[in-house]
């Protein structure tokens, strides 16, 4: 099978878990949240932090759909994430994945309640489904997942950003923002599967490197993309970073010695996923993936 043939596989199988928990839903809360929650959460997308999630969960657990919950659960916080930064107050989004984004058909005030909704079931579904035996994993997983996504992770970030939105920020600055806004959940989706395996001290060390390495190489990516991408494969709108005023790394480097920098960032990556002996062609392929795609 190819690389994409495999990727699909693993995207089918996350989605259609998603889709049995938000099933679970569909009679108990209103109909008008259960749509955009659905909506939202079943709208497409690369599918990267679960499938990572399972991938490194699967390297040592004899049953790697012990991990779908955790898995499943990170989506959904990706999920809520983006529902509002998409808000007229964040980064004032009408497009997301090809598609109107939640609060154009929703109204702001639903897709942020969706948004609230999705943060909270994932904590639902992870505490539902601990394992009955050999669980310190698993909630340790949980605890990595919940500081990812919390005030010291993504939340933060994002409140950085936000708030030095036009100002000159170093380059230490702005790589400590993009760890914490885009960074921070790519590195709970790696370490949460490293730890629910047991994988030793030293080898998770490595993949905190690895996970640190990728997540910056997907916001610049994403930097790239907002000035060079077609909205028609991105599935979002471009030039938003240079309307806002943002700093990226295209900015402060252009555009060819931010690629460099991604291609660096890329081979590092691979060396610590080498020297951590959890590297298989899939994480190898995947790792270029996240650090090459569409462009």
């Amino acid at each position: 099978m190819s690389f994409i043939d495999i990727y699909n596989s693993k995207k089918n199988e996350i989605e259609k878990k998603m889709q049995l928990y938000l099933f679970e839903l569909r009679d108990t809360v209103p109909k008008v949240l259960y749509d955009s929650m659905e909506y939202s959460l079943m709208a497409g997308g690369k599918r990267l932090r679960p499938i990572l999630t399972m991938e490194f969960a699967g390297t040592k657990a004899k049953n790697h759909e012990l991990a779908l919950p955790l898995a499943c659960a990170i989506e959904m916080i990706h999920t809520y994430s983006l529902i509002h930064d998409d808000l007229p107050p964040m980064d004032n989004d009408s497009l997301r994945r090809g598609k109107p984004t939640n609060h154009i058909l929703y109204g702001e005030n639903v897709a942020i309640l969706s948004g609230d909704a999705l943060l909270n079931y994932s904590f639902e579904i992870m505490l539902q489904n601990i394992p009955l035996r050999e669980n310190e994993g698993y909630l340790k997983a949980m605890g990595i997942i919940a500081n990812g996504a919390g005030p010291r992770g993504m939340i933060g970030g994002q409140v950085d950003d936000i708030k030095n939105e036009s100002s000159d920020l170093t380059i230490e600055e702005l790589e400590s923002i993009n760890n914490r806004k885009t960074g921070a959940l790519l590195k709970s989706s790696v370490l949460a599967g490293a730890v629910y395996a047991k994988l030793e001290h030293n080898k998770i060390q490595l993949l905190e490197r690895y996970s640190d390495l990728i997540g910056l190489a997907f916001q610049i990516v994403d930097d790239i993309l907002d000035i060079s991408g077609d909205a028609s494969i991105t599935g979002k709108e471009t030039g938003k970073d240079t309307e806002n005023n943002k700093i990226t790394y295209p900015m402060v480097y252009g555009m060819e010695k931010s690629k460099k920098i991604v291609d660096d960032l890329y081979t590092e990556a691979i060396e610590c996923l080498k020297k951590a002996e959890v590297e298989n062609e899939f994480l190898i392929d995947l790792t270029g993936f996240i650090c090459n795609r569409d462009y």
